[in-house]
């Protein structure tokens, strides 16, 4: 309100004088200080990024480096740089077409209808994050090689020897894929889920009023709204894939990592290991920017003042809601699972007095590394929203980047990184300690954080910003007092990624881990290398009962936090 005084006297030239409210005098007073806190924000947020990418600005550096590795790189080039980059990219394609298909599926189903089993879904959907995908590769090969019980059972029926009948070959390219989409729909589920479960009801209806069907509505209304987070998810599982090594080394594939780690340990030379590794962040980086252009070409932001009711199911609808989520479940945790456990149990194996550390160490790592991601992601990500910049662009897509290395390679990044650390210090600080391996998990896993906060930060209109700021908000207050609210159910969701993908984080512990630290990941490697699946077997399965707390935990945020959420929009 604004009162407006004129002056009586005549002989005076009108004057007028403003009284402004109180909340447009804190607004006036504060424009220079909002502007020095969008400034410090965006210099936090990049001196982050920054830090998460130091150990790629290392690898930067050997790969640029003048001697050594030419010749190994252009003998890679020649012979088979051009199979492993199809590879790759035909890896990716196939897990691509897996969690887009179980992942965006199950996730409108749990998110649009009611039907039987739809609460038990909604969080045994996740287990097969659990489960490590080189872990669930050896035990579908152990149960269904020539010779696991399934391939005995059908010769002794039909007396057919080996080769007179067909069988698929799971040591394959699909087979990789297969297993690799299998363990890793989980992400594009859970932020479409989320996505799909804020879609404002009013949209639909208006597209429906207009004559469209309900297929058609769905792909031009519901959709579109849900793609930014479908397409964050997509890009961390092609990234996931990329980074893959137990999975396609086990089956023989030859991708762009098999031929970094045959570069470093088989030829001895990390540099021409460094410059492969930039041939894999060069996909990426196209991944990326993909994705990104998606993105930007269309928003939508979606303010519904109710939750979008779920429709109930009956009868055959019902029944076949219930069969579609229950067969990646089935074939990605339950099958796996009892396949583990026959092979514990068949084994005779008894427990490791080692047992109780090993768990331990991977909740104690994965919990400080999801300390340690989530508060820096929701920095970055929230200075990239306010603050439009190239450089902190540029240092956000090369935090993000270290998801798609090998963590053998960026433990080689870490270990130069750390190692001059050390050295300005003058003591072994750093090198060798449960530090060096927290930091390897933040820049490993830094873009799991950071694409579940911008997906929830992307859905939630500026024009909320511009009210609040308009209020007297300075920029942390805007993210303290109107985004939190909004966005504790993605934070719980990207939180449970980083624990769960940390637990399952393999290379980069064995390199940078303490001496005799072991963690459940580090174990099953060494008994499957072993070929001791059923050794193997139980410190699989303990990493799968140390997620499921937070995914209970999780379901239960999920689904108050959704509800609160929409209340919150619709009381603002």
């Amino acid at each position: 309100m604004h009162i407006i005084r004129v002056c009586p006297d005549s002989t005076v030239p009108a004057r007028a004088t403003i009284d402004a409210t109180p909340s447009i005098r804190r607004t006036i007073s504060a424009g220079g200080g909002a502007r020095a806190s969008a400034g410090t924000l965006a210099a936090l947020a990049s001196i982050g990024a920054l830090m998460t990418a130091a150990p790629i600005l290392v690898l930067f550096g050997l790969a640029l480096s003048p001697s050594g590795g030419w010749d190994t790189l252009s003998h890679l080039a020649v012979t088979v740089l051009p199979g492993t980059i199809a590879n790759s990219v035909a890896l990716c394609a196939i897990v691509l077409a897996v969690v887009l298909l179980a992942g965006v599926g199950t996730g409108w189903l749990i998110a649009a209808y009611d039907f039987p089993g739809r609460g038990a879904f909604a969080w045994a959907l996740v287990l097969p994050l659990s489960m490590p995908a080189f872990v669930m590769a050896y035990a579908y090969t152990d149960f269904l090689d020539v010779s696991g019980p399934l391939q005995s059972t059908i010769r002794a029926l039909t007396s057919l020897a080996p080769g007179e009948y067909w069988f698929p070959d799971l040591r394959s390219l699909p087979g990789a894929g297969l297993f690799l989409g299998l363990a890793l729909y989980p992400y594009v589920y859970m932020l479409a889920r989320m996505a799909f479960a804020e879609r404002s009801p009013s949209l639909a209806e208006a597209a429906r009023s207009m004559g469209l069907r309900a297929r058609a509505a769905w792909w031009r209304v519901t959709w579109p709204v849900a793609r930014p987070a479908v397409a964050a998810g997509s890009a961390l599982v092609l990234m996931e894939t990329l980074a893959d090594f137990g999975t396609v080394s086990y089956f023989g594939v030859d991708t762009l990592t098999a031929g970094i780690y045959r570069s470093w340990q088989g030829l001895g030379d990390k540099i021409a290991a460094a410059r492969l590794s930039f041939v894999l962040l060069a996909l990426v980086g196209f991944l990326v920017l993909l994705e990104r252009r998606q993105r930007t070409r269309m928003r939508f932001y979606t303010r519904a003042t109710n939750p979008a009711p779920r429709l109930r199911l009956r009868g055959w609808s019902a029944a076949r809601a219930t069969a579609l989520c229950s067969v990646p479940l089935a074939f990605g945790f339950v099958v796996p699972a009892l396949m583990l456990a026959r092979a514990w149990w068949g084994s005779g194996a008894v427990l490791d007095s080692r047992l109780f550390d090993w768990v331990a160490n991977s909740i104690v790592l994965a919990l400080l590394a999801a300390a340690l991601i989530l508060p820096v992601a929701l920095v970055i990500a929230y200075a990239a929203r306010l603050v439009k910049g190239r450089f902190i662009t540029f240092a956000v897509t090369l935090a993000c980047a270290g998801y798609a290395l090998p963590g053998v390679v960026i433990g080689v990044g870490l270990i130069v990184w750390i190692g001059s650390i050390d050295r300005m210090l003058g003591a072994m600080v750093f090198g060798g300690t449960v530090a060096a391996v927290v930091y390897a998990y933040g820049v490993r896993f830094f873009s799991i954080g950071f694409q579940g906060m911008e997906a929830a930060l992307a859905r939630i209109s500026p024009s909320m910003d511009q009210s609040a700021r308009s209020l007297g908000l300075s920029p942390m207050g805007v993210l303290r007092d109107v985004h939190w609210p909004l966005l504790r159910p993605s934070i719980a969701v990207a939180g449970l990624l980083v624990f769960v993908d940390c637990l399952k984080e393999l290379p980069a512990t064995l390199v940078l881990r303490p001496f005799d630290f072991d963690t459940l990941a580090v174990s099953a490697y060494h008994f499957a290398s072993d070929e001791r699946l059923g050794e193997a077997a139980l410190p699989a399965l303990l990493i799968v009962l140390a997620g499921l707390v937070p995914v209970l935990l999780l379901s239960r945020v999920a689904e108050r936090g959704a509800a609160r959420s929409v209340l919150a929009r619709g009381r603002r």
